[in-house]
């Protein structure tokens, strides 16, 4: 009885360090946040490529869908993608290049033009990004337009928070400001960030994800564990490309198909609420000249 009694406590000891070990590693990813899964899931050298840096944007139309008022819309989506320079006074793209507060940022501006039976929805998102951290937000913007009113909504990295401020026409949205813990990813992101991913057949990882900034409504947004899979397909064609699937559980899921080349651009999206992108052209050139 002595020596079971022992064994017994041996095994209890054990499973003790076991899941202590365990709880302590979780700890550990959860306390690096972003910056820790950076460094082993996400390429941090991706937009350092001299591409970005010919002074052109990478504009991409997608064929899109959407539903509003309980029906799938039809209309064209542009993701603009292009390097610029922040200065830290302003945080905003510098007119002045000789200033010594210079940084360099990615900027992805997605917008759209949404026709409805009586009124179109028009929406513009600005996401940048540290030129090094793909996988950080580091400041967004969002704006949408419609006869019944406009919402803006704004999103700025402070230490280990996200500080998000809003006006909106909706009722208990008016005006206001919160924070959001900064480890997060954010889905209208998501085709950004997925770019620069280590890719490699059949890795997984998870991460909390917000849900979608791009809408009229200013609430604050749901965050849901989201599961990554990467794997390597063929598209229609027999090309191959990556396909990342995002799970939120088996009912809510995404699926974003990249190019298998450099620069790995977006050429499909599908969500689990119905919004579709599928790529007509690319092309670079400086959209902004007249």
């Amino acid at each position: 009885m002595v020596l079971l009694m022992k064994y017994i406590f041996q095994i209890f000891g054990l499973y003790l360090l076991l899941m202590g070990g365990i709880v302590g590693c979780a700890n550990q990813i959860n306390k690096e946040g972003q910056s820790g899964i950076s460094a082993t899931i996400f390429n941090t050298k991706w937009a350092g490529n001299k591409l970005w840096d010919d002074g052109l944007a990478e504009v991409a139309i997608y064929a899109a869908e959407r539903t509003i008022y309980n029906k799938q819309r039809t209309f064209d989506y542009t993701l603009i993608t292009v390097k610029e320079d922040f200065n830290q006074q302003y945080n905003v793209k510098t007119d002045d290049y000789k200033r010594k507060d210079l940084f360099s940022v990615m900027k992805v501006n997605a917008f759209c033009r949404i026709p409805t039976d009586n009124y179109p929805y028009h929406f513009l998102t600005s996401l940048f990004f540290k030129r090094q951290e793909p996988a950080e937000l580091y400041k967004l913007t969002s704006s949408s337009q419609e006869w019944c009113g406009n919402t803006f909504k704004a999103i700025n990295a402070k230490g280990d928070k996200y500080q998000f401020s809003f006006n909106s026409y909706w009722d208990n949205q008016g005006a206001g400001e919160f924070n959001l813990d900064n480890d997060i990813l954010f889905e209208d992101q998501l085709p950004y960030t997925l770019r620069s991913l280590k890719f490699k057949d059949g890795l997984t990882f998870s991460f909390p994800v917000a849900e979608l900034i791009q809408t009229n409504k200013a609430s604050k947004p749901n965050i849901t564990q989201g599961v990554f899979t990467v794997n390597q397909v063929k598209d229609t064609t027999g090309k191959l490309t990556w396909s990342v699937n995002l799970a939120f559980n088996p009912e809510k899921q995404n699926t974003y198909l990249f190019a298998a080349d450099y620069p790995h651009i977006l050429l499909r999206q599908t969500t689990w609420d119905g919004r579709t992108l599928a790529l007509k052209e690319v092309k670079r050139y400086a959209y902004w000249q007249h």
